[in-house]
């Protein structure tokens, strides 16, 4: 509902019966939809600044309220999906380590190897051959359970530590 109101030098102040919107509620509006285009364009080259202004916030602004709200950083956040992705992929056996990191969107074999070996506990190689004998028979669907890094869980909150 709108209605007008007088005010003094003949101006007209329009008055809404709604509240503004609340801020932090904007603020988690935004880090979704971050968190939604990490999800949907993980293969693309996505760095914070572009996410950031994806959404009209500084850089260091989402990285804080997103490690906030999910635990880890934006960048980690896409790298821990790019390597869930590279997973599938090396679990079906058709594609080279290098491919399969062209794929998931990495520039560098290296820093992808590195990361993957961080998040999964083994090298990509060795996982494919791994996972192409422990998953035989298995349904894709449990495998990918099975198989997911564990920094894609909730993430803990932290415990205090009493001094």
């Amino acid at each position: 509902m709108c209605w007008a109101t007088s005010v003094p030098h003949g101006t007209i102040e329009y008055v809404t019966s709604r509240p503004a919107a609340d801020p932090h509620l904007q603020d988690l509006a935004r880090l979704r939809r971050v968190r939604d285009r990490i999800d949907r364009e993980y293969a693309r080259p996505l760095d914070v600044e572009a996410l950031a202004r994806g959404v009209n916030m500084s850089a260091g602004h989402l990285s804080r309220q997103f490690r906030q709200a999910y635990g880890e950083p934006p960048y980690a956040y896409l790298m821990t999906r790019r390597i869930e992705r590279a997973m599938a992929l090396l679990r079906r056996g058709d594609l080279s380590v290098t491919d399969v990191c062209f794929e998931v969107g990495c520039s560098s074999l290296g820093t992808f190897s590195s990361k993957f070996t961080e998040l999964v506990g083994v090298p990509p190689s060795v996982y494919r051959r791994e996972a192409e004998q422990s998953t035989a028979g298995m349904p894709s669907c449990v495998s990918k359970q099975v198989t997911r890094p564990i920094r894609n869980r909730e993430a803990q909150n932290p415990q205090p530590q009493l001094t």
